[in-house]
């Protein structure tokens, strides 16, 4: 008879442990280099620190110390939420302005051209130039950061879908005509599947550019969000306050890539995936 030890030994693991195992690699593997980055970052800031023995480069210390002051009782969080606020809805504005003008321009030479020299322009165009005409356009309002996010995004989600158009095999079109598909079946099994994608890819890069124009907007007109903590902190010289709130926002910002981004980017990438494996 075999001992009751080894019997247990020898059973099976249960379903869960299992998955648990199996996963933990995985996991290890795509937080370390993130991790080592961070802990990289940590010790190059305080050996700079102790070197320099500047009040203007505060040890790591004191940034966390700064950084625990604006996180208690939430403070950071509800900045940074109106900061995010402003950012969605000037990307909802951007994107409404984007597809259809992304759509004309992609599909017409002509319209092409008529809007290739607005798109250089936004894309030359500083976010600080827009910050500071909507702030003497509109004042401290909400349409103040909302236009201004809008217009500083816009071009590259103009171009984003104009990609995602042009991208479009003209043999898809020519059997939707075949098989007398309606209009709206066209957007919706054709037009928007393929443009998810591009778009993307689009908010990724105009995320980070409306996180500059806000804070430029925020600064200069309103009377809270990050930016405005910022320049509070640089008005009264505290180098560690400033660090901590960029820090605060750093975070967030890896949350809504990781939270939000990498998930839509996997579900609109899925097809790709699909093919691959049949090949």
């Amino acid at each position: 008879m075999t001992p009751p030890v080894l019997d247990a030994l020898e059973a099976p693991l249960p379903t869960a442990h299992v998955d648990l195992v199996a996963r933990a690699p995985a996991v290890v593997r795509a937080v370390w280099p993130q991790v080592l980055f961070f802990g990289l970052l940590v010790l190059a800031w305080e050996a700079m620190a102790r070197a320099l023995r500047s009040p203007l480069v505060p040890d790591t210390l004191a940034v966390f110390r700064a950084l625990a002051g604006i996180t208690e009782n939430a403070f950071a969080f509800s900045e940074i939420g109106v900061t995010f606020g402003r950012m969605v809805l000037g990307f909802l504005l951007a994107l409404l302005v984007a597809l259809p003008v992304g759509i004309g321009s992609a599909l017409s030479r002509t319209a092409a051209r008529f809007i290739e020299p607005g798109l250089v322009l936004g894309l030359t165009v500083p976010g600080l130039v827009w910050a500071l005409l909507c702030v003497i356009w509109f004042g401290v309002s909400l349409w103040t950061p909302v236009i201004s996010v809008a217009l500083g995004v816009l071009p590259s989600l103009v171009i984003a879908v104009q990609q995602g158009v042009r991208s479009l095999d003209v043999e898809t079109l020519e059997m939707a005509r075949v098989f007398r598909l309606k209009r709206s079946a066209v957007l919706r099994r054709i037009w928007l599947p393929l443009l998810y994608s591009f778009l993307v890819s689009g908010c990724r890069v105009g995320f980070s550019i409306a996180w500059k124009v806000i804070v430029l907007v925020e600064i200069f007109g309103m009377s809270n969000g990050v930016g405005y903590q910022l320049n509070s902190q640089f008005g009264t010289q505290n180098v560690e306050g400033v660090i901590a709130w960029t820090l605060a926002f750093w975070v967030a910002m890896l949350g809504v890539e990781h939270g939000v981004f990498h998930p839509l980017e996997k579900h609109a990438n899925r097809w790709k995936r699909g093919h691959a494996d049949e090949h």
